[in-house]
């Protein structure tokens, strides 16, 4: 139990180690950059869940494999515009693009 309660002690929330990581301008740049896909990530996975579907049922839809879907949703690939269209009509939606200023 000591143990357990000396990593609770040390540890340091999320929050703060974003905070202080992003003062760093080289990890703000990477941040920002990887913010389209993560946004692209967190709405099909939003949206998978929503409806009540599984990896392995969206894979079915799309016409890929349960393991690039959670490859996918863990962030550990960088997604096609037909893999990210595909996944968008396997959960029910349409995938828009815009670009802004």
């Amino acid at each position: 139990m000591k143990t357990k309660n000396k990593i609770r002690e040390t540890a340091v929330p999320y929050s703060v180690m974003k905070r202080e990581a992003m003062r760093d301008p080289e990890f703000r740049r990477e941040w920002e950059a990887l913010q389209p896909q993560l946004n692209l990530v967190r709405a099909l996975l939003d949206a998978r869940i929503k409806r009540g579907l599984t990896q392995a049922e969206i894979a079915k839809r799309a016409g890929t494999t349960q393991s690039a879907i959670a490859r996918f949703e863990a962030g550990g690939s960088n997604p096609t515009l037909d893999f990210a269209t595909r996944l968008s009509h396997a959960v029910g939606a349409r995938l828009e693009i815009r670009l802004a200023r």
